[in-house]
């Protein structure tokens, strides 16, 4: 039996009427009540009883209604697999994150996403947090791992998944006075120093310039990048100290502060107002499931 008699059956069911069920169906009323004969015909019994003011269920209707439900039921859930499988072997995932996201935090990712659904296409943009929320609001991005909090405009129209906690540490060069320091090091230590640090503007930045600032440092920047690879590299070069992620360093590297750790609170964004794509929501749970995994 063709599913088109079930839809239909299940309109007049509900409507109560034929005339108000065929408006809602977009087709004519005469149409519906042919259709409905033939039905009839094909099931050997009446399902419908005929009355002034509309429709009534028979015992054959109701039983019919029921097994059709459950038909049609199965054949929505068979197409919405179908849909979900081509959303996971044909989609587009679009994220953007700073520098700490896109170097460390992204690549296992997408990796055991390749590794499941090897025809899923990837855009990864890095920048500051502003521009990424930015991004995801005008729709440029489906998601976002940004430092919290968001400040770019219309950030009321993001949702905010808590994704995972990062240390800044300090990384000197070889050789330094602080190399190899148990316990940490304190901001009175960094009086003079030449600092290698993340653009000015960036979350990061911010995070480090508010914490010296408490301390009473000001601190000596002579060089400003973006990435966490050419920081690395500069402060190994005898440019100046540096702060990057824990992810960059391991468990045991860098400095921790010992006034107070240099913390910030990662979290993905999202549209308030829009449905994930499949691929995407496959990629957000994926995320999530690793950020667990780094908490352990």
């Amino acid at each position: 039996m063709e599913l088109t008699p079930l839809r239909y059956f299940r309109a007049i069911a509900s409507h109560g009427h034929l005339t108000r069920a065929a408006e809602s169906l977009g087709v004519t009323q005469p149409a519906l009540s042919a259709m409905l004969r033939k039905l009839e015909a094909e099931v050997g019994a009446p399902l419908l009883h005929r009355g002034g003011r509309g429709v009534e269920l028979t015992d054959a209707g109701r039983v019919f209604l029921s097994h059709a439900e459950v038909a049609l039921r199965g054949a929505e859930d068979a197409a919405r697999a179908v849909r979900e499988l081509m959303g996971l072997e044909q989609g587009t995932i679009r994220v953007g994150g700073g520098a700490t996201a896109t170097t460390y935090l992204l690549p296992p990712v997408i990796s055991s996403m390749r590794r499941a659904h090897p025809g899923l296409r990837y855009f990864v943009r890095e920048a500051g947090s502003g521009a990424v929320a930015a991004a995801v609001r005008d729709g440029e991005l489906d998601l976002g791992i940004v430092t919290l909090p968001v400040l770019a405009s219309g950030a009321q129209d993001l949702v905010r998944v808590p994704l995972v906690e990062d240390e800044l540490r300090l990384i000197v060069p070889p050789g330094h006075a602080l190399e190899g320091a148990k316990g940490g090091f304190r901001w009175a230590a960094l009086r003079g120093e030449s600092l290698v640090a993340f653009e000015a503007g960036s979350a990061v930045r911010g995070v480090i310039d508010r914490a010296a600032a408490e301390a009473g440092v000001v601190l000596d920047v002579v060089m400003e990048l973006r990435s966490i690879e050419s920081i690395t590299e500069m402060v190994r070069a005898g440019i100046g100290v540096g702060f990057v992620s824990r992810f960059a360093v391991g468990p045991a590297g860098g400095l921790h502060c010992r006034e107070r750790r240099l913390t910030r609170s990662l979290a993905i964004v999202k549209r308030r107002d829009r449905e994930l794509s499949v691929a995407a929501a496959g990629f957000e749970r994926e995320l999530l499931r690793a950020a667990r995994a780094m908490r352990g």
